[in-house]
């Protein structure tokens, strides 16, 4: 039964991943196009990281579990390392996603 679980927690988190990956940005009908596309690229980057960050955490919550389930030390150590990149990781995405709106908006 927990097997099933896991697997629904998987799909929903590959959804909003898909969904949050596949958002158009702002677009503004002034400006400059190089401009734009700059910051969608930013957007999108900072999307990615926002993502990667959330599922880095995520892991090493599970690998900080299996360490402590298994004995291992080195797994539990790695998971503690994975729950503190994440937010800095998800937070870099929410710097990028800052830098796009300020970009869009001098763009105007």
């Amino acid at each position: 039964m927990k097997t099933l679980a896991w697997i629904i927690a998987g799909v929903g988190l590959g959804l909003a991943a898909y969904f949050v990956l596949n958002q158009p940005g702002p677009q503004f009908a002034t400006g400059y196009d190089d401009i734009e596309d700059a910051a969608g690229k930013t957007a999108f980057w900072g999307s990615k990281q926002r993502v990667k960050g959330i599922g880095r955490g995520l892991r090493g919550k599970l690998k900080e579990g299996v360490g402590r389930a298994t004995g291992d030390e080195q797994l539990e150590t790695e998971g503690v390392v994975d729950q503190v990149a994440g937010p800095v990781q998800d937070a870099a995405g929410q710097a990028a996603h800052a830098v796009a709106d300020t970009i869009h908006e001098l763009n105007r």
